[in-house]
């Protein structure tokens, strides 16, 4: 707990995500039970309407979710409260991070609350809730988990809230809601990867002393994708692989420190990065195994080691033969 602690806010919301998409392994049974004797996955694999579930599982199924889910939070938000909010206490007070980190932090936001909205709409179709009103319940979920952490970040003297992170929370919700409402299941999937970079020496204390703490705190290492499942709009009878997605990604570079100015004056200038590449969409990959289901169902929220082009003011394109 000590050192979920010690992370920041982008970082810890992160570990939240991980957390509510590791709880849907119940979700993820129901959702494909189905599907089971066919090799391969449905046309919708993501966030597939289920049929509407008996009133016993209904009565059964939502106390449970709705109670862990209640206590975990609950828990989640004092633990916060007393291991991480410990120091002095101002007024609530709005702060304007908008140019800090080359937005990769809103990235994170967006990418986390987008799962956790994807994560309770397939719980509460286990639960036995109707799909369209698990879509609306729960398409907000993430945005609702997210957000209120700026009430304490609002009264913290060294951060302040920021409506930045609210505006990306609600963004990574209403686009998993958006889809689900235009095309009844997930087409365009935020992902993110993650590569080590020489910039976490250089400060270790806020990007990472070890490589665990990098993959949270080095921003300088993490890109977030937007991966289309071209299959979906094309028909049945294409030869186009139903595997295979093209990937856009944005990530940034150099920064040590969350401003300009700052990396600056240790002789670095931050740039953002633009890529093109192509990712695994692991969803369509034939299998009878309920357990790699599942564990496709979880791996889907990272892009996979692909080449890659890249674009960025400082060398222009660069080709990559395997970007992480």
């Amino acid at each position: 707990m000590t050192l979920f602690f010690r992370f920041s806010t982008e970082v810890r919301w992160w570990l939240v995500a991980l957390f509510v998409i590791s709880c849907l392994r119940p979700a993820i049974c129901q959702a494909q039970s189905s599907a089971d004797s066919a090799l391969v996955a449905p046309t919708s694999p993501l966030l597939q309407p289920t049929q509407p579930a008996d009133s016993a599982h209904l009565s059964r199924r939502l106390p449970i979710l709705a109670g862990g889910l209640a206590l975990s939070y609950t828990g989640l938000v004092y633990g916060l409260s007393k291991g991480w909010y410990t120091g002095e206490r101002t007024s609530f007070h709005w702060f304007d991070d908008s140019r800090e980190w080359k937005q990769v932090d809103k990235a994170g936001h967006f990418w986390g609350a987008f799962h956790e909205s994807r994560g309770a709409v397939d719980m509460l179709r286990w639960a036995g809730v109707p799909d369209r009103k698990a879509l609306w319940y729960g398409g907000f979920v993430g945005f609702l988990l997210q957000s209120p952490l700026e009430l304490l970040d609002g009264r913290d003297p060294a951060y302040g809230a920021s409506a930045y992170d609210l505006g990306a929370n609600f963004l990574g919700s209403a686009g998993l809601i958006a889809q689900q409402l235009a095309w009844n299941e997930v087409r365009i999937m935020p992902k993110y990867s993650f590569r080590t970079t020489r910039y976490a020496a250089l400060r270790p204390n806020v990007l990472g002393k070890s490589l665990p703490e990098q993959y949270l705190k080095d921003y300088n290492g993490h890109t977030y994708w937007l991966c289309a499942d071209v299959a979906a709009w094309l028909p049945q009878e294409s030869k186009w692989p139903k595997w295979l997605q093209p990937a856009v990604g944005y990530g940034a570079q150099q920064m040590v420190y969350n401003d300009s100015a700052a990396n600056a004056a240790l002789g670095l200038h931050d740039y953002r990065q633009y890529y093109l590449s192509f990712d695994i969409n692991l969803m369509r990959i034939p299998t009878r195994s309920k357990f790699l289901k599942r564990v496709f169902y979880v791996a889907s929220i990272f892009h996979l080691p692909a080449p890659a082009l890249e674009y960025n003011s400082r060398r222009g394109f660069v080709v990559h033969g395997l970007y992480y």
